[in-house]
């Protein structure tokens, strides 16, 4: 399989924080934003980001943004599925999509992804902790999901697109439809630690 190409999730409407862009958020003299393009650009064969409203808010990051197509805030799987559409226009096999309020995410998240999809014929694996580590109720097998972070085929697009306009908005429902797998991340701390709310971004401040 091809390198895959990366996709930033950024079209939550961050309630907890008060509204408007979390990713634009000042983080130890750079955006959150800019900390995650810098994680995940080396990973990947090429970058987008998924966001709605005015794409030029984003300019200065020199990306291309693509919209969900799905109308409503359908959640992180309409981002899922604007990066696929985005990706096979540009003829790649997966995509790996990320969170843009999650600054320390693992450096290596790409090939621990791969290697977990390994064998599979459309590659679609989420990250995962060890329980504790995290505080989300998509857990299985005393593991933690992270469903932001994933590995997901262009295959499946289509497949995707008929769960959405269906309703389905949990991502795991559709993984596991798919035996979609796991790569577990065991390291110590947090990586995936993310900035809901202003004492989250004075909690990541005093990680960095």
């Amino acid at each position: 399989m091809k390198q895959p190409l990366g996709v930033i999730l950024a079209g939550g409407l961050a309630t907890r924080m008060g509204g408007g862009d979390k990713a634009l958020l000042p983080l130890g003299g750079q955006s959150l934003l800019a900390r995650v393009i810098a994680r995940l650009e080396p990973q990947v064969a090429g970058l987008a980001l998924n966001a709605n409203g005015d794409p030029a808010r984003f300019a200065g990051f020199g990306l291309p943004v693509v919209a969900d197509s799905v109308e409503g805030f359908a959640g992180p799987l309409a981002g899922v599925l604007a990066g696929l559409d985005w990706a096979a226009e540009l003829g790649a096999d997966a995509i790996v999509t990320v969170a843009a309020d999650t600054p320390f995410f693992p450096c290596d998240l790409v090939p621990r992804l791969l290697m977990a999809a390994e064998g599979m014929a459309a590659p679609l694996a989420l990250a995962a902790t060890p329980r504790g580590d995290a505080d989300t109720r998509s857990m299985t097998a005393g593991l933690i999901r992270h469903p932001t972070f994933g590995l997901w085929p262009v295959a499946l697009r289509d497949d995707l697109r008929a769960a959405l306009q269906d309703g389905l908005r949990k991502v795991v429902i559709w993984t596991d439809a798919h035996d979609g797998r796991l790569a577990e991340f065991p390291d110590a701390g947090d990586p995936f630690f993310n900035v809901n709310t202003p004492e989250d971004l004075a909690a990541a401040e005093a990680m960095l």
